[in-house]
């Protein structure tokens, strides 16, 4: 097996450039050219520590179809984050695509009026968002904040919670909590 092909084309399906490889392994970019040129071949431990910052296992290094395996995907344009929100409130996921995701990442839209429900939201994790636009009422427990462009928070989401637009304008909120 030619190790220096398969890390070369494992690095560029994911993206990553030698000197960039090199700077999270903590080698030289002349190493990792080395070995990509066969002109070096590297411990077991080396190639080890050389995966985990692709990340890919060492296993996997060895057995994954090459040809099987898709790029990355990194950008999501705006067509491709479907619509999650219900009644009219707006909920755009991003990265909606992504296998083993672990964060919602939202664009938020509340026109004026707009509500997440007379019952308060409840789940798993932690949230957090920024106002873009606009201003938002937003309930945590029996506490009640009015947030405007610039105010951010952050709050454990198993704290009954509630977000309402109270004003004229639109609200545009950019979030983040656990994938559901």
């Amino acid at each position: 097996m030619d190790v220096g092909e398969r890390l070369k084309k494992i690095r560029k399906l994911k993206g990553i450039s030698q000197r960039e490889l090199a700077k999270r392994a903590g080698v030289t970019n002349s190493t990792i050219s080395m070995i990509e040129k066969n002109g070096v071949s590297p411990s077991v431990s080396s190639l080890k520590k050389i995966l985990a910052c692709i990340p890919i296992s060492i296993g996997d290094f060895f057995t994954v179809d090459l040809d099987e395996m898709e790029p990355e995907k990194v950008v999501f344009r705006s067509e491709e984050q479907p619509d999650i929100g219900s009644g009219n409130v707006k909920l755009l996921l991003v990265g909606a695509s992504v296998k083993g995701r672990t964060t919602d990442m939202l664009r938020e839209y509340y026109p004026p009026g707009a509500d997440t429900g007379a019952e308060m939201l409840q789940h798993e994790g932690e949230e957090s968002g920024v106002v873009l636009k606009g201003e938002i009422e937003l309930t945590v427990g029996f506490d009640v904040y009015l947030l405007k462009e610039g105010d951010g928070y952050y709050f454990s989401s198993h704290i009954p919670h509630r977000f309402r637009n109270l004003s004229d304008e639109e609200c545009y909120i950019v979030s983040a909590n656990p994938a559901s």
